[in-house]
């Protein structure tokens, strides 16, 4: 079955995201962190929270901004 509503990510600091490393997994394939198990169907996927910190002149780039659509 495929989804078509991708989960939302939810971006947590890194110091969090160490502390629940040994429950999650990182998916290359969602550049981000799903849960161990069961994490490629349910569940949270979780980034660092980079946003605050990779920002430029004129605001965030690339895909961690709002919004933003990879093509």
């Amino acid at each position: 079955m495929v989804r078509t509503v991708k989960r939302p990510r939810r971006y947590i600091s890194r110091h969090v995201l160490l502390v629940l490393r040994p429950a999650f997994r990182y998916s290359a394939m969602r550049d981000a962190y799903v849960l161990r198990g069961v994490g490629r169907h349910v569940g949270p996927v979780l980034r660092p929270n980079r946003r605050a910190t990779r920002r430029t002149r004129h605001g965030f780039e690339g895909s961690d901004r709002r919004r933003a659509s990879v093509a």
